[in-house]
Formats: C-alpha cells, structure tokens, sequence
C-alpha cells in the first residue's frame, strides 16, 4: 500500500519538532552558562533530562490538535501563522509550569530564549517552503516577457488582485503601479507597488511604467465614477478590465478570473435598463409588423430583432433600395419562412403611406426612418423638417387612421459618443 505524500511530509515533521523543541531549551541553557557544557550544573541538566520526554509528547499532542502536521504549508498564510503562535504560546506556558513544579527553577533567561528558539524553530520549518516557492516563482517570472499592468483602486480588491497576479502561475501580468483616489496612500507602497497617485495621473503613469493593461479593483464604484475613469483609462490605449460590482466583494469572489473587459454598458454613467425580450417576442409574435427606414442602422437591427420574433408578417419600408435590398437578402437567408414585403418610398409622400397603411394593416409601427446624422443636417434644416417632422407626422396619422395597435417612435437624431 503506498503511502501518501503529505503523511511522509507529516512524519518529517514530527521528527523535526522532537529535535527542535529539545534543541531549543538546551541551547537555552548553554547560552546561559556561556556556551560551556562543563559548566551547566547537575540539577539543571538532570532536571531538562527528566522533563524533556515528557515535554515532547506534550508538544506532539498540542501541535496536533492544531493542525500544525495536516496542513497545505505551501499555501500557508496568516491563518496558519496564528496556529503556530498560539500552539507554541500553550506549550510554552506547560513547559515553564511543568518544570518548575515538578523538577526545578530553571534561571530566567532558560525560558526566555528557550521559548524564542522553539518558535523561531518551528515557524521557519512551515514556511520556509513557501518562501522558497514564492522565491523560485518570482525569478521564474521575471524572466518571461509580463504584460505592466496598473490597479485601480488600493482597497481590499486591489490587494486580492494584485497577490494573485505576483504568485499565480497563469497570469501574463506584474503590476508596476497602483491609482487611487485617497490622497493619504499616494507615495505608499502595497505589496511591493507604489501608490502613484489618483485618476488625473492614470495618463502621466501609463507612460512612465510602460503600462498596457489597466485592471479597474473598486466594486463599490458608483456608475458615475467607473463612467468617469474608464473615459481617462480609454485614452491611454491599454487593455481595460474590470470586477463587474460591488456582489463580487461581497461574496468574496475578488478573484483574477472575475475580472471581465469593460463593455460599452460600463460607460453609460447610470444602471443598464434591462429590457424584457419575451414579452417583447410575445407582442410581435403572430402581429403583422412595419418598420419604416428598414434599411438604416437602427431599423435594419430592428428588422433582425422583429424577424426572430416570428412575426406574422414583417414590411419594410424605405427611400433607399440599396438598404433595402440588403437587409431583403439577408433576411430571407435567414428566416426562409418568413412573410417578408419589401417596399421602396417616402414616409413624405402621403398617398404612398396611406396606401401601404390601407393595403398591409400593420398591427405595430416602428418608426426609424429619418435623418439622423445632427450636424450634417443642421446645414440643411429644411429637408430635415420635411422627413423628421412632416415625415413622422404621416406616418403617426396613417396609423391612427388605419387602426394600428402600437406605434413606436424611434429617435429622429442618432446617438453618438
């Protein structure tokens, strides 16, 4: 049967602590009597002999219970450190008790420096391994080409991001600096990386590190402030990721692998309205359905979003047949089934609508032809009012006047920036 391996490391140890704790109060007493074994009088001798078996079983015991023989010491952290104090503390504390009562009064420094050497022993066999690991890792990756990144934000998600990306073995990154906005940690370091200063040195920063990802760590950012740094963060040309919110920090889930890049929803500056797309389909669905200006860049979407809502019958209506055709061929080839009608026209020709209103019913009406381009237009004012305005208002009379259920006005200026 083999052996697991964490049970041979387990018995090294053990071996190890049976030296070690011995070692340290006998060192202790040949300290105290200037390094001359001659020297040690009799009672001590006999009285650390007596005691010494009986100590080390005590020892074993108490570091059991602790865990100190089961644990991951690769892995070891401020929670395993804990353990070793306290469980040296408690063995401490019986050793003083126990061999005064029992045996002798030892000289004071005996249990002084005897107790140092026991911790100092016993912690630096638990983590010199990990020191070493961490060592090893660190000259590992300085040696292959890492991606700068800078942190946003030097809270409780910054410190998380930025230890795993020094000790992961899967990261392509090493920060070189941290950006926050609280003026009392500007020209700190955490974790070995400086606090170079707030968002209005995001620019100067990536020039000087040579930074070319920019991790964004505050989860309890309002929308309005992400808005703001992600504009600054956009300028600069790096890669931008972000932890999505404030859930991540509470459910302890600050993690590398949580971090996602930041999407065009991350700069509107408030929450994105979640919009209700099956009861959205389920309106379209079996509705005869007309989409003016079909062809442009928001009705044409719209004709994509409509056909696979499989609605009774889709109509596009539009002044431009190369638009038209387009989307017409597109959509054919991907909704085989779908009763399409593709019409050309003015939504200023009052005749043309009416008679596309009277022969087809449309049930709904999206309204999205229009011209959208605001500055371009502003040089031509009076084609704008004929096709924005008079254009709009026909199209709403004829729906009104052929009894279409919904009609859904598009905006008639195109949103930009």
């Amino acid at each position: 049967m083999k052996i697991a391996h964490w049970r041979i490391i387990a018995f090294y140890l053990i071996i190890y602590d049976i030296i070690a704790v011995n070692l340290s109060y006998f060192l202790a007493l040949w300290l105290r009597f200037d390094c001359s074994f001659s020297a040690i009088p009799e009672a001590y001798l006999t009285a650390f002999y007596r005691f010494a078996p009986i100590y080390t079983v005590i020892v074993l015991i108490v570091f059991y219970l602790f865990h100190l023989y089961n644990s991951l010491w690769r892995f070891a952290s401020f929670q395993e450190l804990n353990k070793i104090i306290v469980a040296n503390v408690i063995t401490v504390v019986i050793h003083i008790a126990g061999i005064t009562l029992f045996y002798q009064r030892m000289p004071l420094s005996y249990y002084v420096v005897g107790a140092l050497f026991q911790f100092f022993f016993i912690i630096a066999a638990r983590f010199s391994f990990r020191f070493l690991k961490i060592l090893r890792h660190t000259r590992k990756k300085a040696q292959t080409n890492l991606h700068n990144a800078m942190i946003i934000g030097a809270g409780d998600a910054g410190q998380t991001i930025i230890r795993e990306l020094q000790y992961s073995r899967e990261t392509d990154s090493k920060v070189v600096c941290i950006v926050d906005d609280n003026k009392n940690k500007w020209g700190r370091i955490m974790l070995g990386v400086p606090v170079v200063g707030g968002r209005d040195s995001i620019e100067k920063a990536v020039k000087k590190y040579n930074v070319q990802k920019i991790m964004f760590a505050i989860p309890t950012a309002s929308p309005v402030e992400r808005k703001e740094i992600f504009n600054i963060c956009k300028n600069t040309g790096c890669e931008l990721l972000s932890l999505p919110g404030i859930y991540q920090l509470t459910n302890g889930e600050v993690t590398l692998n949580k971090m996602k890049p930041v999407a065009i929803e991350d700069l509107l500056g408030r929450e994105q309205v979640k919009v209700n797309m099956e009861e959205i389909q389920h309106l379209i669905e079996g509705k005869t359905v007309l989409v003016t200006g079909g062809g442009g860049s928001i009705g044409s979407e719209l004709c994509r979003q409509i056909a696979a809502s499989h609605p009774r019958q889709l109509i596009i209506f539009d002044i431009y047949e190369n638009n038209a055709y387009d989307i017409q061929l597109e959509l054919r080839k991907n909704y085989p089934e779908l009763d399409l009608v593709v019409l050309i026209g003015s939504v200023r020709d009052s005749r043309r609508i009416n008679s596309i209103f009277e022969t087809y019913k449309p049930e709904i009406v999206y309204h999205a032809a229009a011209h959208k381009h605001v500055p371009l237009m502003e040089d031509s004012p009076n084609e704008t009012v004929k096709n924005n305005v008079m254009g709009t208002y026909k199209t709403a009379y004829a729906a009104l006047k052929y009894g279409a259920k919904r009609f859904v006005l598009i905006s008639t200026d195109k949103a930009v920036n």
